[in-house]
């Protein structure tokens, strides 16, 4: 569309010359070079129409990326959904939390199940560090460039990953982490695998928006109870509490809940708001604690 003035199928011819002129603006003259200094840097790219795209990420319709840049083995997204599942949970992990994600890592490597998570701390970190130690196969899923790992803690992890499982990304090389990113990839993380796994975390952690966004696709959500007194189970108890995830106690469970036949369950961004975080009992009711 760039590059020439011919025609362009299944766009009419006035809707040309408006989106020529606008990506035109965007093109600036170091743009091939920063191609090709990716390119040497070993990272890809992939859209739609490539055979390596994600078709699970498809089914998020306008708030699908139209791009998305990769540093491995890309091959690890064109396999079915089941065989993927997205594993997330608290930063903020106990040592609970940590083994439990090691287990049910481990037994998603044994079955040859691919591991998605973000390469956070806590759960994320637990859960990519158990695949690979099993030999298994792990994707992250960042909110930056792949050319800035997030967390710096994690840079080693991270590496290791981009050169035996895959790295993936929405943002370009050298974008940072922000909130709004971190809120974004959510969505990536859900729609790329057939079901969300938690094993730890709290009422106002960020995985509760990834797991919500897998109900919104209809995909499968497990979660592991955790202590009642624990705050840092508090979120995965609620989630069971609710009939919003299947409570999860090993990876037999995983296994079944990916290779289920999961309805999809629409639910409003404002209904679960209530229920996570931001619902307010009022002092003295019966039977609720805060």
């Amino acid at each position: 569309m760039i590059e020439s003035d011919d025609d362009v199928p299944g766009l009419p011819r006035a809707d040309v010359l408006i989106w020529r002129e606008r990506l035109a603006a965007r093109i600036t003259p170091d743009l091939h070079d920063q191609i090709a200094q990716a390119e040497r840097l070993g990272f890809g790219t992939l859209i739609p129409a490539d055979k390596d795209w994600p078709a699970g990420l498809d089914d998020l319709g306008e708030r699908a990326p139209y791009l998305l840049w990769t540093r491995g083995a890309a091959s690890f997204l064109t396999t079915a959904l089941s065989d993927r599942v997205t594993i997330t949970g608290s930063r903020a992990a106990t040592s609970y939390g940590e083994h439990v994600a090691g287990e049910l890592t481990t037994g998603m490597a044994d079955e040859e199940r691919i591991v998605v998570a973000g390469g956070a701390y806590g759960i994320e970190g637990a859960a990519h560090r158990a695949v690979l130690a099993a030999g298994g196969q792990t994707i992250a899923v960042l909110a930056s460039g792949i050319d800035r790992p997030y967390p710096a803690g994690h840079s080693n992890l991270l590496r290791r990953i981009g050169e035996v499982g895959l790295l993936v990304s929405e943002m370009p090389p050298g974008a940072a982490p922000t909130r709004h990113r971190f809120i974004a990839r959510s969505r990536l993380m859900a729609a790329l695998s057939g079901a969300t796994v938690i094993p730890e975390a709290s009422v106002r952690s960020g995985s509760m928006a990834t797991a919500l966004a897998a109900r919104e696709l209809g995909r499968g959500v497990g979660a592991v109870p955790g202590p009642v007194t624990s705050a840092a189970s508090s979120g995965t108890n609620e989630l069971i509490r609710q009939g919003r995830a299947t409570l999860v106690t090993q990876s037999s469970d995983v296994i079944a809940l990916l290779d289920a036949d999961v309805p999809g369950h629409p639910v409003s961004r404002s209904e679960v708001g209530r229920d996570f975080g931001q619902r307010r009992p009022s002092p003295g009711t019966p039977g609720r604690s805060i």
